[in-house]
């Protein structure tokens, strides 16, 4: 079993999409997926269709207000399961923290369900706070996505700082999975130069799979349809089952390294 942390605390770099639509490719291939939607704005939750703002969700089962069983929904379009968010998500800041221990309370409800899953995906808000740090803590694996756009690096240094602190600290089997280039318009001069600084620095760390801009991803979330599933022929549904098999064959052949 696999657990990868889809992180990046800049909004609008396409890190919601790529949990939607990447947990859905692999789970095309025929595997056995989980996606954890970390984010108090429930866009995850919402991207498969599913609404859960009075029910329960993520934030009782952190609280210990409720059970696996109470939580956890099948996503019969994506083939998937799903433990949603809600708002309620960023009450968890003042009921979780000071409480002993309180880091490792996704990782322990993740790890006795984890013998049900081939991957399991979870998507961290926009920012680098509690719900990050528990994220961090209970991830095998950080996916980073970074747009091709001016600044795309701009607080990249500072993530990785906080991946490596919560190595040392908390959870010293994290690894970096990769860098994913998204929102790429080949139209662009930008992109492409976008693109050459992002692999120079980081080399072989940088996915080969791009995720170029496209209006059917964008669209496929006011259905409550992954993308992969609303268009499939679309470029973003290709580059999203070309990255789920680059993921899946570096895993194959263990390539991914600490």
């Amino acid at each position: 079993m696999i657990k990868v942390a889809v992180v990046n605390q800049k909004g609008g770099v396409g890190k919601t999409t790529t949990v939607v639509n990447l947990s859905t490719a692999i789970a095309l291939e025929d595997l056995r997926v989980l996606v954890v939607d970390g984010d108090a704005q429930a866009n995850a939750s919402s991207g498969f269709g599913i609404n859960r703002r009075n029910a329960k969700n993520l934030y009782h089962l952190l609280i210990g207000k409720a059970t696996i069983e109470d939580v956890l929904i099948k996503v019969e379009n994506a083939k998937l399961d799903l433990l949603p968010s809600s708002p309620d998500l960023i009450g968890v800041d003042t009921e979780l923290r000071g409480k002993p221990n309180w880091e490792l309370t996704l990782k322990n409800i993740l790890e006795s369900i984890s013998q049900n899953y081939d991957y399991i995906f979870i998507d961290a808000p926009p920012s680098l706070g509690t719900l990050t740090i528990l994220i961090l803590s209970s991830a095998e694996y950080v996916l980073i996505p970074v747009q091709a756009e001016y600044y795309a690096l701009e607080g990249v240094a500072q993530l990785l700082e906080t991946v490596h602190y919560v190595r040392r600290t908390i959870n010293p089997k994290l690894k970096l999975l990769g860098f994913l280039i998204t929102m790429y318009d080949k139209r662009t001069k930008l992109s492409e130069q976008v693109e050459e600084e992002i692999r120079r620095i980081f080399k072989e760390m940088v996915f080969q799979t791009i995720i170029p801009r496209s209006i059917r991803l964008a669209e496929a979330p006011s259905y409550g349809i992954p993308g992969v599933i609303f268009d499939p022929l679309s470029v973003g549904a290709i580059a999203y089952k070309n990255l789920a098999k680059e993921i899946i064959n570096r895993f194959a052949r263990r390539e991914v390294r600490v």
